[in-house]
């Protein structure tokens, strides 16, 4: 075992790992970083970095088929090549990955590559072992676990890897194959991105969904106009149906449905409905990566597989040991990781002492979440029908056909609301559906985040022309003030 200690290791490098042992390092903390596949984790490697490429693919497609006529831009022939899209896909991943592998050289931050288990010890002298391309056994005054989660393997569904397909597989390197038809199962985010891009890359798509509705967080209005746009897509959403098993024919896949509302005493003889397909994508439900780590023995606490930690400091039940990200069952977003890694450093920092590092508690009062479908979602805080029941509010919106920018951009599908206190006219909630609603709702959310009410954002100058104005004129119409719209003054 090596003399040297490090004043935090962590163990697993997505989007809540590297980030910590970077924010570590940037006080000055000596750092070790564990991860047995790729830098950049779930996030990077299989998740939001490769659908995000593939979507600007497939977006492309959309534009050219759709936009360029009445743009004035004459195609004589577009054809999506999913081939490249995917070797392009690949090369974004692999220049971000050498990108975190720079920066980690730059902090000093010592990575090693293998499964990493905490071996034994206690506060301010643990040892985590590691295995596989590097065999290491790590001093260690703190621990951060940050092992994230993996698709979900669940029994029924038959998941073989070859036509019944988990997230993983279809971004896979190389899996380049458009499937004719495309099943799949959950009309969530993950089931609803791979649908938009399937379908503009020439797949037919077929959708069954559980609940009543996909994409059932967000707000109901929101929903109803992805809805439009996937039908007129040709995209078919089947909603309020159990799915009792997918089976490989050979040839394709065969997936057996029943209504959701039939009780599970009366499944066998309730009437069925099959769907047939040449592929299916599995997009429901994590599980959360522990088996390796020695919970138990070091008195880290599990319910239903996941890591229970303090919501507030972070630090688990054995002191020392934090853990953050998709393994604590929380909010399973990357940025939320990220977050936590600063949240849980903080803490793990001020605690040693010596780093000029205050305590820091958990907030989850403002987390954005967005939706790269073809519109883009984007959202914040409370929904509408939330908000009602809590107090009396108000609530603005704006459709992106009355912005001018918009128009210009041939981007005039989908709007944006926004849900004040009537009487505090404090931002509550935020959602919109178009061009750019990612990025629209950071304005909110840092609004929300510092308390500001929707008369400060509408007194606040926005450039002209911009697809910006849309928070402008959605706060506006809060009290019925906008310019680009009809609209009763409060």
């Amino acid at each position: 075992m090596s003399e040297e200690i490090f004043d935090v290791c962590v163990i697993g490098a997505g989007p809540g790992g590297y980030h910590a042992a970077i924010r570590a390092a940037q006080y000055g903390a000596k750092v070790a970083l564990v991860e047995k596949s790729k830098l950049g984790g779930t996030c990077l490697n299989w998740g939001c970095i490769p659908t995000k490429a593939l979507y600007a693919s497939a977006k492309l497609v959309e534009n050219i088929h759709e936009k360029a006529k009445e743009l004035g831009v004459n195609v004589s022939e577009v054809k999506a090549d999913f081939s490249q899209a995917v070797e392009r896909k690949n090369k974004v991943v692999s220049e971000l990955v050498q990108g975190i592998e720079s920066l980690m050289k730059q902090h000093s931050v010592k990575v090693f590559n293998g499964k990493g288990s905490i071996e034994s010890g206690s506060d301010l002298n643990f040892v985590v072992k590691v295995e596989g391309q590097d065999n290491a056994l790590i001093k260690t005054k703190k621990i951060i676990i940050a092992t994230g989660s993996t698709p979900a393997l669940i029994p029924a569904f038959n998941i073989d890897h070859k036509r019944i397909l988990t997230s993983d597989d279809i971004l896979h390197p190389d899996f380049k194959t458009v499937p004719k038809k495309l099943l799949i199962i959950g009309a969530g985010v993950i089931g609803c991105e791979f649908a938009n891009i399937f379908t503009r890359m020439g797949a037919q798509v077929e959708m069954l969904e559980f609940l009543d509705s996909m994409i059932a967080t967000e707000e109901k209005l929101i929903v109803k106009e992805l809805e439009k746009k996937f039908t007129k897509m040709g995209i078919k959403l089947h909603v309020s149906q159990n799915v009792l098993k997918v089976e490989n024919t050979g040839s394709g896949v065969k997936a057996t449905t029943c209504a959701a509302s039939v009780p599970r005493e009366q499944i066998e003889q309730a009437e069925k409905s099959v769907f047939e397909a040449d592929y299916c994508l599995v997009s429901i439900g994590r599980s959360k990566v522990t088996e390796s780590l020695n919970c138990e023995k070091m008195g880290i606490k599990l319910e239903r597989g996941q890591i229970v930690c303090d919501k507030k400091t972070l630090e688990t039940d054995c002191k020392g040991i934090y853990a953050i990200g998709d393994v604590t069952g929380g909010i399973m977003l990357a940025h939320v990781a990220s977050y936590e890694g600063d949240v849980a450093v903080s803490n793990i920092l001020a605690a040693l002492g010596g780093f000029n590092v205050k305590q820091m508690e958990a907030s989850y009062d403002v987390v954005p979440a967005t939706i790269f479908t073809s519109p883009e979602i984007g959202s914040v805080g409370l929904r509408e029908k939330v908000a009602k029941e809590k107090t009396k509010i108000f609530t603005g919106r704006f459709g992106y056909a009355g912005l001018g920018k918009a128009k210009c951009m041939g981007e005039d599908e989908g709007f944006m609301m926004i849900i004040a206190d009537a009487e505090t006219d404090k931002i509550l909630g935020a959602s919109c559906i178009g061009a750019e609603a990612p990025e629209l709702i950071a304005e909110v959310a840092l609004a929300m985040r510092h308390g500001l009410t929707a008369h400060n954002i509408a007194q606040t100058i926005h450039s002209h022309p911009t697809i910006s104005e849309m928070v402008l004129e959605t706060a506006e119409d809060v009290h019925g003030m906008a310019i680009h719209k009809k609209g009763r003054r409060r």
